[in-house]
């Protein structure tokens, strides 16, 4: 789960103890990177993913292929089926 965000950003701000929830609670099953914009490893990943909105929440499958971003919020149930689904195939 790669999640693009700002430190200056409120919404970015809110979510934070939620993923960090979540990266506990799905440890060893997900990994999460957090990306800030204002670094140049964070402008990259922006245009090259066209992110305009933070936080923007981008999920990956093994494999390294985008399956669905969210902006604004991460939906955590969204996150845990997207796992669910990557370990039947």
């Amino acid at each position: 789960l790669l999640e693009l965000q700002s430190p200056y950003c409120l919404g970015c701000v809110a979510m934070k103890p939620a993923v960090d929830r979540l990266e506990l609670e799905l440890r060893g099953k997900l990994v999460v990177r957090r990306v800030d914009l204002q670094s140049a490893e964070g402008r990259k990943l922006a245009s090259q993913y066209g992110i305009e909105v933070t936080p923007t929440f981008i999920f990956f499958d093994e494999a390294g292929r985008e399956q669905w971003r969210s902006a604004g919020q991460l939906d955590a149930v969204r996150v845990r089926t997207s796992l669910k689904e990557s370990a039947k195939e």
